[in-house]
């Protein structure tokens, strides 16, 4: 006797009412019914949520029990919901975070035209005929339509998992089942019959004979016949994660990063940690580099396809007044400023109003201009080069990317280039981080990038290629054959840049320059693959170096054979490449004390 009564005392603490119910029933003037629902429930203290379409309703409630009813009353009182059945179970506590009524397209996202449960629905299996079925050993096939997670708490023993992660892939998991099962029995089953509703009348489209559905789904059969068949527990979407065969909230919970629902077991492995990793989502360091690199290439290739510079589009240059331009004209301004442009051409840009002050109102050649002001230079409808977009990211943490950068890419806007840069392609994949490359590669140069996500970390990394500490090799194939296996170049190299954005060596005023290099390999075509160790970082150090030395590297267009200039600075994507390649750095990772090494792959020309 007092076992019954403390059991009837535990059932009375569970004050909390839960409810769970669908209909596929056409139901007008939604935002109407919307309306009156959402604050009614808000008032009797209700959370859960209700979902409204024109194919009918869908809910999980839960609250005091007298408010439910009204609730209930409220429901059966619309057209076509007087026959409203409900599931019921009970909970110490509000299993609910807030209150939501919404209106969808479907109240059980399915996205398949033409199937209308309100008009035909396969047939229906009684809980206990099904139990009947599976004691007297019928042969059928029990298939689960569940996603795939909620599967992991517990299912029909011997059940079949349809195989998804969410119910509009239940279509392409039916289409791959063996054809066999379309003669079988089939009985189908999700957590309340909902999904069933769809699944069914689809399954029978697809040619399969004989499917049944489960009534009211694994909770009518745990009200119904309790465990029976069954193993483990059944998923609900609520915070109580699972319920047992009598309908009690178990120990069960959802991990925090992939809502996996984890068992009493789950919970005792060792990678489940908290608010950070389960058994089904924990990684190695390994696993989850390769994870992350996996997802940032995929948001690379959608940053760039299309290339973001290949939509017309407007784009400006500023422009900066000196001191000695006080009081001077905007024309005469811009011919100091911008040498390479006639006073003609800025009369011209002026008048067509593409010269714009700091409110972008367009100015007079004339104007008279003062020291700091700015000035915009619009070009409009700006179609940019090709470039190649297949940036490959090596290592990242929080404080370092490390990237393989492919050419032709400038790394920053200047000239023709605008956003089809390395620049714009770091801030688009790695907002709101504005990421900073701690040193440059040429446009044409293919290879390693070191790249910082913070000021912070790039105030730590950046004083070491000042200082002469990183340790670079780069690949080169150039034009000729060394006579010696190893030599270098102590040649100075010109502080500005001249045509083109070209150095030379300049043994009077040039900057100290050292590069040493290494042959790896003399080809029969009359080139040579070489190592470069450039221990400086003057401008184009190694292509000038070999370029003086008699030895310009293959599919250089400004440094040309017979100490000749070009007249490209950056290739199209059809040209031959520019053969070389950042292959190595060594450096102290701006986290710690210890050196770390990163290696490109060899591109073809180098192997």
């Amino acid at each position: 006797m007092r076992r019954i009564f403390r059991y009837a005392a535990h059932v009375l603490r569970k004050k909390i009412v839960n409810i769970a119910t669908y209909k596929f029933v056409a139901l007008p003037d939604l935002r109407m019914l919307r309306a009156r629902l959402l604050p009614l429930c808000k008032s009797w203290d209700l959370k859960g949520t209700i979902l409204l379409s024109a194919e009918g309703i869908n809910l999980f409630v839960a609250g005091a029990a007298d408010r439910i009813d009204r609730l209930l009353a409220e429901l059966r009182s619309c057209p076509g919901l007087a026959d409203l059945q409900i599931k019921v179970s009970r909970t110490e506590h509000q299993p609910f975070a807030r209150m939501r009524v919404r209106i969808k397209k479907e109240i059980i996202a399915f996205g398949v035209e033409g199937i209308a449960p309100a008009q035909r629905t396969s047939p229906k299996l009684a809980a206990k005929e099904l139990k009947k079925w599976l004691d007297e050993g019928r042969p059928l096939t029990l298939l689960d339509t569940r996603n795939d997670y909620e599967v992991k708490l517990g299912t029909f023993r011997h059940a079949r998992p349809i195989g998804i992660d969410h119910f509009r892939d239940f279509p392409a998991a039916v289409r791959k089942l063996p054809p066999a099962m379309k003669e079988q029995a089939i009985v189908m089953f999700c957590t309340g019959g909902i999904r069933c509703e769809k699944a069914g009348p689809f399954m029978e489209r697809e040619g399969f004979k004989n499917v049944f559905q489960l009534e009211g789904g694994i909770l009518k059969y745990f009200e119904e016949c309790g465990g029976a068949h069954y193993d483990g527990e059944c998923f609900v979407f609520d915070q109580r994660v699972g319920l047992d065969p009598s309908l009690q909230e178990t120990e069960s919970f959802q991990c925090f990063r992939c809502q996996t629902p984890l068992s009493a077991a789950d919970q005792m492995d060792p990678r489940c940690v908290p608010g950070q990793s389960c058994p089904y989502c924990f990684k190695t360091p390994t696993e989850q580099m390769a994870l992350t690199l996996k997802q940032r290439h995929e948001a690379i290739r959608r940053a760039f396809t299309p290339l973001p510079g290949s939509v017309p589009h407007d784009q400006f240059k500023f422009i900066n007044v000196p001191k000695d331009c006080d009081g001077k004209t905007l024309r005469d301004t811009l011919c100091r400023v911008v040498r390479e442009m006639s006073a003609t051409h800025w009369e011209t840009e002026c008048a067509r109003g593409l010269v714009l002050d700091a409110k972008h109102e367009p100015v007079a050649a004339t104007r008279l201009v003062r020291a700091g002001e700015r000035y915009r230079h619009k070009f409009p409808n700006v179609t940019e080069p090709e470039v190649n977009g297949r940036v490959e990211i090596i290592y990242e943490d929080e404080a370092l990317i490390v990237l393989n950068k492919p050419a032709p890419l400038p790394m920053h806007r200047g000239g023709r280039f605008y956003r089809n840069t390395l620049q714009h392609l770091l801030n688009h994949v790695y907002h709101p981080q504005r990421p900073y490359p701690a040193h440059r590669l040429d446009a044409n140069t293919t290879g390693l990038v070191l790249v910082t996500r913070t000021q912070h970390f790039a105030g730590r990394l950046q004083p070491q290629f000042a200082r002469g500490q990183v340790e670079k090799l780069y690949l080169v194939r150039v034009q000729g054959h060394p006579k010696e296996d190893a030599f270098s170049c102590d040649a100075p190299i010109s502080a500005t840049s001249g045509e083109i954005g070209s150095r030379k060596v300049d043994s009077e005023s040039g900057r100290a320059a050292r590069t040493e290099f290494r042959v790896r390999h003399h080809h029969n075509d009359g080139t040579t693959l070489l190592e470069a160790r450039p221990l400086t970082g003057r401008t184009n150090q190694i292509r000038v170096h070999l370029w003086h030395l008699g030895f310009p590297v293959c599919g250089d267009a400004i440094y040309l054979p017979g100490n000749k200039l070009g007249d490209t600075q950056t290739l199209n994507l059809a040209d031959p490449p520019l053969c070389l390649h950042a292959w190595r750095i060594k450096f102290v990772h701006p986290f710690g004390l210890q050196p770390v090494e990163f290696t490109a792959p060899a591109p073809a020309w180098a192997t």
